[in-house]
C-alpha cells in the first residue's frame, strides 16, 4: 500500500477497521425470516460483545455499558480520539432490506463537518459494508453530523482500488440532542440511489465515534442494530 493510501486511512479512520474484519465472526441472531439482530446492548454483558472487534485510530477509546431509561445502553465518548466497534456478518438483503438502529447523541464535536477533512468528526456513525465482488467492498456511512444538513450525501473515494464509500447525513446538529432516536433505512434503495445498482448482501457493520480533527469532545449512546423485512 502506498504512503498516500496509508495517510488517507489514518485520516478517515473508518476504513482501517473494515480491512481487518473477519477475525471474530459470530452469526447474527435470526428471528424467523422477519428480523436479524446485529446487536442489542440492553442484553450484553460486555461493551465489546462476542464477535465484535475494537479498532482504535487516535487517542484512547472510552466505552462502557451504562444504565439508561430503565434498561442498558452502550456509551461512547471521544476526547480528541477516534475508535470503533466492528462486526463481520452475513445479511441477506433480499429477505431483510431494512436497517433499524437506536442512537442518542449527547455531545457533538464542535465545528464537525464531514465535508472537510479538517473537521471530519461525528458523534455517531454507522457503516454498512456491502458485497461488490471478490476483495471489493462498497460502504454506506449513516452519520449524525454537527453541521452538514440532513439528506446530504457525498462520495468518498479512497486511494485504494477495492473500496468505495458514500456518506449519508441522517441527523444533523442539536435538534434531537439528548433524545433517543430510532432510525430506519431501506439499504437496498439507498444503495441503488448511491451506487446505481442492486445489492443482495451485507458483509459487516461498524459503529464509530471521532473528534480528533476538531480537537473537541463527543458523546453518543447505542441501544440496538437490526435488519428487518418490514419498516
Amino acid at each position: 500500500m502506498s504512503q498516500r493510501a496509508k495517510r488517507y486511512l489514518r485520516r478517515r479512520g473508518f476504513v482501517v477497521g473494515l480491512l481487518t474484519l473477519g477475525l471474530l465472526y459470530v452469526p447474527v441472531t435470526v428471528v424467523g425470516t422477519q428480523e436479524a439482530v446485529v446487536v442489542n446492548f440492553s442484553q450484553e454483558k460486555d461493551p465489546i460483545p462476542d464477535g465484535w472487534e475494537l479498532s482504535q485510530t487516535a487517542g484512547t477509546p472510552e466505552l462502557a455499558l451504562v444504565p439508561d431509561g430503565g434498561t442498558q445502553a452502550l456509551k461512547l465518548r471521544s476526547n480528541s480520539s477516534s475508535f470503533s466497534l466492528n462486526k463481520e456478518l452475513e445479511i441477506d438483503l433480499t429477505k431483510t432490506p431494512y436497517l433499524e438502529w437506536q442512537w442518542k447523541v449527547t455531545e457533538l464535536p464542535k465545528g464537525g463537518d464531514f465535508r472537510k477533512s479538517a473537521t471530519d468528526d461525528q458523534a455517531a456513525q454507522l457503516y454498512v459494508v456491502l458485497y461488490w465482488g471478490t476483495f471489493k467492498k462498497q460502504v454506506i456511512a449513516y452519520i449524525w453530523d454537527s453541521t452538514a444538513p440532513v439528506g446530504t450525501t457525498e462520495k468518498i473515494s479512497p486511494p485504494i482500488p477495492f473500496m468505495a464509500v458514500h456518506a449519508v447525513v441522517v441527523r444533523s446538529g442539536d435538534k434531537k440532542l439528548g433524545k433517543w432516536v430510532t432510525e430506519t433505512r431501506n439499504v437496498v434503495e439507498d444503495y441503488k440511489k448511491l451506487f446505481g445498482s442492486k445489492v443482495k448482501e451485507v458483509q459487516a457493520i461498524r459503529i464509530q465515534i471521532n473528534s480528533q480533527h476538531t480537537k473537541s469532545e463527543a458523546e453518543s449512546y447505542w441501544r440496538s442494530v437490526r435488519f428487518k423485512a418490514q419498516p
